[in-house]
């Protein structure tokens, strides 16, 4: 008698613990699928708003030839050029050192925000390459940085090492980018950028499994959240970078 209750509670923990590991596989999947929609919007947002102020600020003459509207002036040539440059910087900021104070609709708002901020500020790509190339680099970049999340969601290895190597090699990049201004050394620029492909790439894996350790069956749905928009936060960091990356190689100058 002993031995058949010993083995009903092993069969009813074993299904209790198959019903746990299903509700975090459910909840898990729901808290991934956030993150990519957030990021998704976020980089539609980022699109939209980059096309639009590409055609706002530029005219095109019968000989094809592009010249810049008053708007296009202003943006572009005038000191505002530096405050576009650098908002999505100051608002990226802001928004990770903000993020857990905020309300979840105004950490939705600082996102889409920002998000717009970068469509701005990165609407001056389509002035040096052709609008065609920028469309295959952006498909190129996003057959790459699927593959990469993916294994960082489905590897079993832990890439919490490689992340601490990634950020200092990024912490690098940004201060030979910073030099490079000054220098305008195209060597160093396509160094800078075929090393920035490969950290990009890296972050883009290691952010994925660090993003999806951090969901936590317990949290309301408000932590949830505020987690779905800060790991989506990482990942449009990781794609826009790692896309103007590769758009250094791979697009066509006008």
């Amino acid at each position: 008698m002993a031995d058949f209750d010993r083995y009903g509670t092993a069969r009813y923990g074993a299904g209790t613990a198959r019903a746990e590991a299903g509700v975090i596989d459910q909840g898990l999947r729901s808290y991934m699928l956030s993150v990519y929609n957030y990021m998704a919007i976020g980089l539609a947002i980022t699109g939209l708003v980059a096309i639009g102020a590409f055609k706002l600020a530029v005219t095109q003459d019968a000989g094809g030839a592009l010249a810049l509207t008053d708007l296009g002036r202003a943006l572009y040539q005038s000191p505002l050029k530096w405050v576009v440059m650098l908002a999505p910087l100051g608002a990226v900021f802001y928004l990770s050192a903000r993020l857990n104070s905020m309300s979840m609709s105004g950490a939705q708002i600082a996102f889409w925000v920002f998000s717009a901020l970068m469509g701005l500020s990165l609407s001056t790509i389509f002035l040096v390459y052709t609008g065609t190339s920028v469309a295959r680099v952006f498909f190129i970049t996003a057959a790459a940085f699927g593959a990469l999340s993916l294994y960082g969601y489905t590897t079993k290895r832990d890439l919490g090492p490689m992340g601490t190597f990634l950020v200092m090699g990024l912490i690098g990049l940004i201060i030979a980018s910073l030099v490079n201004i000054f220098l305008a050394s195209s060597m160093m620029q396509f160094v800078i950028s075929s090393v920035g492909v490969l950290i990009f790439s890296g972050l883009t894996a290691y952010d994925t499994q660090r993003i999806k350790e951090m969901y936590f069956v317990g949290d309301d749905g408000t932590v949830m959240g505020k987690k779905a928009i800060s790991g989506a936060l990482s990942l449009y960091l990781d794609f826009i970078n790692l896309f103007t990356m590769l758009l250094q190689f791979f697009g066509d100058r006008r």
